[in-house]
């Protein structure tokens, strides 16, 4: 029987390896890196402000950070307590984002959190109320956007993959603002490793390809590793084409670079390719090349990874004298380095190997430790989810307290504010302007208050309009139920009530909030389409797609597509002769989401024409509430919201189909300034 070992336990802490190397990257504080440590250390002593001290401490502890983190740690201490000292509160958020990066690197993940909280504070106070200092706004809004990154990277790093994301988002947007195109694409990277790590691979491509683009633009020579993540993506979803493409690209690539680290990873992945095509001569080239490279940059790491691979593909070759020889210096190197996951995976595999050998007592005594090491990996996976817990509960309360506090802050100054004027205008102008002030300030109020009932006014008769939606919905669902059982029977009815049931808890859940994410309209829209080709029998086949300018957070009010999509099946596909086709479609035009619902039905000119022939005819509550949304919708956001309907006409002007192109304002989950 040909043996086929579990090579998945490896793979992902190789991939994890990468993500952590490439997250770092996101920590830079912007320092330029041309001056060398001794060259920083002489100009301390000679400048003579306390601000460009400050700088330059922060400078020390940024080129610390990867060769030595205690030093890390003690200059930019020294910055803080200097900056503190004097009230630089740039410096100060500098001097925290180096601590925190010392403290991740020592893989203290809370103290870690609150130096970036702290920096992320400061930096928004700076925002809030700008100080005399050289420092410019960008330059403020870039360190923010860092803080953000870097709580991405503690939340990644505890797996919380869900805050990370909301991090990365927002630091994206910020850097998106400020032009800051090298930082856009590292963080492109970031979110592209995190999808990668929840096996989002197409949402992973994407960002990962954002990342290459603006990286090959500016010539980073990050852009090989970026490519390599591409390639190994590929890999997993058996592309094999395209992944070989993307390696030997990104070879081409590092041969005009020192990343002799990330050469190394690619000759492994390499290998780990041509192995799985059991092309096994050149799967071990690669893995000695890798082997050199490793031992050459004593990364351990990578050298017991090399030792398991090429364990692995003599074990595939029945050879299990070098099978165990390799394997168990992988065994020895992993152990020396206290690297878990590869002594699991080397245990497991030294136990098959034996067993093969009919050794079993050696194979139940490895496979006793394999079992060891993966209840130590668990348990260390616990202790995470634990501190985890307590970070978010730590950090929300905190976040709270924050908020208070700066509200309090706000309203003492306003207050302030106010009393000042009010006396510069008592002793300047005198009781008679007093009495006009008065006169005018009661104005004010009145209109602010009259603009305020009338906001108020138009959001009530939105979300009225919405509340009319939800029976109207069911009303017709109930409908397309009762006319099935009655064409199609008790079976197909169970399954039709199955999806329904599912249809209508999606469609409560989404229609509590004012936005929904794109993805779940989507989701909703699949769902409805497939009740309605049960209903019909597969009278018509759709399509749902996506433009790549689409992102994760846009959002759209819940049940607005829907009724546009029933008035096609219903009045355009089910009259027509034969099977027909719906397409949906999302894109970005213009500033604007533009959603298109088009059929190959009779077309509307003669729906409308069949329905004033009808005597059941009856007019269209769904559209006309939509199209009652959508002008709330652009009264509200003061931009456009509108729809077109059309046909298509044939040579001789011959309806035979319907588009419907919906034109929103762009809007985010993450945006709570606007609801519809």
């Amino acid at each position: 029987m040909h043996y086929t070992p579990a090579k998945a336990t490896q793979k992902p802490f190789l991939r994890i390896a990468v993500a952590a190397f490439l997250l770092l990257n996101v920590l830079s504080s912007g320092f330029a890196q041309e001056n060398t440590i001794p060259e920083l250390k002489s100009g301390l002593k000679t400048v003579k402000t306390d601000t460009a001290k400050v700088t330059i401490l922060n400078k020390i502890a940024h080129i610390f950070r990867e060769s030595n983190s205690d030093s890390t740690l003690f200059y930019a201490k020294k910055a803080a307590a200097l900056a503190q000292k004097n009230g630089d509160h740039y410096g100060l958020a500098i001097a925290c984002i180096n601590i925190g990066n010392a403290n991740i690197i020592s893989s203290n993940y809370a103290e870690a959190l609150k130096n970036f909280e702290q920096a992320k504070a400061l930096f928004t106070d700076l925002l809030t109320h700008p100080a005399a200092t050289a420092v410019t706004q960008n330059q403020i809004r870039n360190g923010l956007a860092r803080s953000y990154g870097s709580c991405g990277i503690v939340y990644s790093e505890q797996n919380d993959y869900s805050n990370a994301l909301q991090h990365y988002f927002k630091a994206l947007k910020m850097y998106q603002e400020t032009g800051e195109k090298k930082s856009i694409s590292k963080v492109y990277n970031n979110i592209g490793i995190i999808y990668k790590v929840l096996e989002e691979n197409n949402k992973a491509l994407t960002y990962l390809s954002k990342a290459y683009a603006l990286q090959t633009e500016m010539g980073e020579e990050s852009a090989p590793v970026t490519l390599m993540n591409i390639g190994t993506i590929y890999f997993k979803q058996k592309k094999d084409k395209q992944a070989l493409q993307h390696y030997n690209t990104a070879m081409s690539l590092f041969e005009k670079t020192n990343n002799n680290r990330g050469k190394a990873l690619l000759f492994n992945n390499l290998g780990e390719f041509y192995c799985s095509h059991q092309s096994y001569a050149k799967a071990l080239d690669f893995y000695n090349k890798a082997m050199v490279l490793y031992t050459e940059l004593d990364n351990k790491m990578g050298t017991a990874s090399v030792q398991y691979n090429i364990g692995t593909l003599y074990l595939e070759q029945k050879d299990l004298s070098k099978a165990l020889s390799y394997t168990s210096a992988s065994l020895m190197t992993a152990r020396e380095i206290n690297m878990l996951a590869q002594v699991k995976s080397s245990e497991k595999q030294l136990s098959d190997i034996y067993a093969l050998q009919q050794d079993y007592k050696n194979a139940l005594s490895h496979y006793k430790e394999y079992v060891a090491a993966k209840d130590s990996i668990d348990n260390k996976e616990n202790t995470k989810k634990l501190l985890r817990v307590e970070l978010n509960a730590e950090f929300q309360k905190k976040e709270a307290l924050q908020k208070i506090e700066m509200e309090k802050k706000e309203a003492v100054l306003v207050e302030q504010n106010k009393s000042h004027k009010l006396f510069t205008l008592f002793s300047v102008i005198g009781t008679l302007l007093l009495l006009g002030l008065i006169f005018v300030t009661y104005n004010r109020l009145q209109i602010k208050r009259r603009l305020t009932l009338q906001k108020e006014v138009a959001e009530y008769e939105q979300k009225a309009l919405h509340l009319q939606m939800n029976p109207h919905f069911v009303f017709n669902c109930l409908g397309s139920i009762s006319s099935f059982i009655v064409q199609n029977g008790t079976d197909s009815a169970i399954k039709y009530l199955s999806k329904f049931s599912k249809l209508m808890r999606l469609t409560l859940e989404y229609s509590k909030g004012s936005l929904i994410p794109i993805d779940k309209e989507i989701d909703s829209l699949q769902n409805y389409l497939e009740l309605e080709q049960l209903r019909f029998n597969k009278k018509f086949d759709f399509a749902i797609t996506t433009s790549p300018l689409i992102e994760d957070d846009m959002a759209l009010p819940p049940l607005l597509i829907q009724p546009f999509v029933e008035n096609a099946i219903l009045h355009g596909l089910v009259p027509k002769q034969g099977s027909g086709k719906i397409e949906i479609s999302f894109n970005v035009e213009n500033n604007q989401l533009v959603c298109s619902i088009t059929d190959d039905g009779i077309g509307i000119s003669k729906s409308k024409a069949m329905k004033e022939n009808s005597v059941t005819a009856h007019k269209s509550m769904a559209l006309e509430i939509t199209k009652k949304r959508l002008e709330m919708m652009e009264a509200t956001t003061s931009q456009s919201a509108h729809v077109s309907i059309s046909d298509f006409l044939d040579e001789n002007k011959e309806p035979y189909g319907t588009r419907v192109v919906i034109y929103l304002p762009i809007q985010y989950t993450s945006d709570t300034k606007i609801r519809i």
